[in-house]
């Protein structure tokens, strides 16, 4: 993965880990794929303590943070969470996964003092699993692209809230220690760190989706009578979507970091199965409708990487990058889902068996183009932008 770009504008110490995290990745982590502890419902718990313990022992344990508590930038953030996605389970061993690595930077930009000081450290050494709930379920009418939309509710009482709501799509619900819960009051969205298990949150069921990378799956929750210390309110009461902003853009280009890894592994297993297998007297790879494909691949992940390090200079530059990670976000989701397809079809019967990683990516991209928001809210949003920016210009 010795790529120009990659090491161009990228500093020597992000290097450095980033190859350490590729050759942990590829050497002990990969030989784990086929572990039947890997389940539709995400890789057991037993599973990722293991891994986590041999990604400590190899000093790759959230490879991000230095041991001054201080984070990567997002350019060099991008070097090693593209090695830590080289395979599915790379991400969770180096605990740069999702829920956990944008609630991590979250309580690093927004957490009091002693928030921070209660909660930070068991998330960053990897022995505490996090979740985000957000998302409500449409049967109720409640949150989900639209997060205006928020039906869960929480009522000062004393110097304690009481939330009330349920919530849906919650990654990592089943098995977390913390939760970071948001609710709306009078004043606005709020946003609350929620220790885990709590007898008042309630798991209904975790769902059946295509997708088996995360630990705990994706829950439907109900909260019923919630108390929260008002001193754990991250912030204040109504800045709750603001506070989002601050982990949304961030989280979104985190994603395109980790499946581009993904897809580079599937396109080296593709690119080596193509060239070993014969068919009409040549290998398939001298077959131009493959060729090409893998051809096409190299084209669409060499823009999805220009992409993702694009939008993290503008993260670094001080830009809250909403717009920026919009177009990231679809750019790299939509390449990566063509070059999953390509793999599978390239590999032919071989592609749709869990033989190799190469069916799980792609059923792991189709869920990306959806997580984070769909393709085309995010297109919705930037249309909204240009017709902003378009009266600007043309009134007054």
């Amino acid at each position: 993965m010795n790529t120009l770009l990659e090491r161009n504008g990228v500093s020597q110490r992000a290097l450095d880990i980033a190859d350490r995290v590729e050759a942990f990745v590829r050497d002990i982590i990969a030989p784990f794929e086929g572990d039947p502890r890997c389940g539709p419902h995400g890789p057991s718990e037993a599973l990722a303590d293991e891994l986590k313990v041999l990604a400590r022992k190899a000093g790759v344990m959230t490879p991000h943070i230095l041991e001054d508590g201080s984070h990567l930038t997002q350019r060099e953030t991008a070097a090693v969470l593209i090695r830590s996605g080289l395979s599915p389970l790379g991400p969770l061993a180096c605990h740069t996964c999702a829920p956990d690595e944008g609630n991590m930077y979250l309580l690093g930009k927004i957490a009091s003092p002693e928030l921070k000081q209660r909660f930070l450290p068991q998330m960053v050494d990897g022995s505490m699993r996090s979740a985000f709930f957000m998302t409500e379920p449409a049967e109720d009418g409640g949150a989900g692209s639209d997060p205006s939309m928020m039906l869960t509710t929480c009522v000062i009482d004393g110097n304690h809230w009481v939330i009330n709501g349920r919530k849906t799509y919650i990654t990592g619900a089943d098995g977390a220690g913390l939760g970071i819960i948001m609710a709306k009051s009078d004043d606005g969205a709020c946003m609350f760190l929620v220790d885990l298990p709590d007898p008042a949150i309630r798991i209904e069921r975790v769902l059946d989706t295509i997708d088996s990378s995360m630990p705990g799956g994706h829950s439907v929750i109900a909260i019923d009578n919630l108390r929260v210390p008002a001193d754990q309110m991250l912030g204040a009461s109504g800045e709750g979507f603001k506070y989002a902003q601050v982990r949304l853009a961030p989280a979104r280009l985190s994603h395109c970091m980790r499946w581009l890894g993904a897809c580079v592994r599937a396109n080296e297993i593709a690119s080596d199965y193509a060239n070993r297998r014969l068919a009409f007297g040549k290998p398939l790879v001298d077959h131009e409708g493959v060729g090409f494909m893998l051809a096409e691949n190299l084209i669409d992940l060499k823009q999805a990487e220009l992409m993702t390090y694009w939008c993290a200079d503008v993260l670094d530059s001080g830009g809250q990058g909403g717009p920026e990670s919009s177009m990231a976000k679809v750019a790299v989701s939509e390449a990566l889902m063509r070059v999953a397809d390509r793999c599978v079809q390239c590999m032919g019967g071989q592609g749709v068996t869990s033989d190799t990683i190469v069916e799980q990516v792609f059923r792991e991209i189709r869920a990306f183009r959806i997580y984070d928001g769909p393709t085309e809210v995010h297109k919705w949003s930037l249309a909204k932008k240009i017709k902003r920016d378009w009266k600007v210009t043309h009134t007054g």
